[in-house]
């Protein structure tokens, strides 16, 4: 084997690697990034089931983690939920706010409505990849989450392809009403600033994540595990025999481009 046709099966290996590592960071910054079964097209939503999580996802992270504190997630995100910072909870400060910024939060809302527009049928998020978080959990509202978009938003940012649409449950199937937008748990409040005003929307986090040992899942105190149990610190976490995640998902910011003034468009 020659000098040259080493160096490029090493080269290949290399990339592959990384490719391996990008995608498990990336992976992180979307709420449910296991991606339920595509939902069946009709006028009324079925119960549908998830399948088995593949083996790189398995490779990355413990689902278990992410499955079981998942219900407590969305309680925090559904509208109405006063979020208030506090140990389970990282949320960006409000800076003061600039003209500049109203101009250019407004912007994002525009682009945002232009671009899911269509989505106003919910059957065309299907159609464009979208799947619904937790569909057969009932919820205030439905996120319907496009993976692809997720991926993408951790590189740049578009407001007309957010990484999820926010739906509200009818009797004849879903009406539209927000879209989420998402970033990596690594990202900077700069970064974060750059695509939503920091002064005119707060991002949040779900953080201090304690999980009770896998053989007492069914068993546990939820008062004390999980996103809104009493444990917020490794020590406390590793002292109940659990085990300790600083954060979880990604940032994550809702948008409701419907409403009528920003404070409400960016609901805190």
């Amino acid at each position: 084997m020659t000098s040259r046709s080493l160096f490029f099966i090493l080269s290949k290996a290399g990339l592959v690697v990384c490719a391996f590592l990008v995608v498990g960071v990336l992976l992180a910054a979307m709420p449910g990034h296991r991606a339920p079964a595509l939902q069946q097209q009709a006028t009324s939503p079925q119960p549908v089931s998830e399948p088995a999580m593949s083996d790189m996802h398995r490779d990355h992270m413990d689902m278990s983690d992410e499955r079981a504190s998942e219900q407590h997630a969305v309680h925090d995100m559904a509208p109405g939920h006063h979020h208030m910072p506090g140990a389970h909870m990282q949320m960006t400060a409000l800076r003061p706010r600039t003209a500049a910024d109203k101009a250019r939060a407004q912007q994002v809302v525009e682009e945002l409505r232009g671009g899911i527009e269509k989505y106003r049928d919910y059957h065309a998020a299907f159609a464009d990849g979208y799947k619904i978080f937790l569909p057969n959990l009932p919820q205030p509202e439905y996120h319907f989450t496009s993976y692809k978009n997720g991926f993408l938003q951790a590189f740049s940012f578009d407001p007309a392809r957010p990484t999820s649409l926010l739906y509200k449950k009818t009797a004849t199937g879903y009406e539209l009403a927000g879209a989420m937008y998402t970033m990596p748990k690594i990202a900077t409040e700069e970064k974060l600033n750059s695509r939503v005003p920091l002064s005119v929307a707060s991002w949040h986090l779900h953080t201090n994540l304690c999980m009770p040992a896998r053989d007492q899942i069914k068993t546990a105190d939820w008062t004390r595990f999980g996103l809104r149990g009493s444990i917020s610190t490794e020590e406390a976490c590793e002292a109940a025999g659990g085990r300790f995640r600083p954060s979880i998902f990604g940032w994550m910011v809702h948008v409701y481009p419907y409403e009528d003034s920003l404070d409400k468009v960016f609901t805190h």
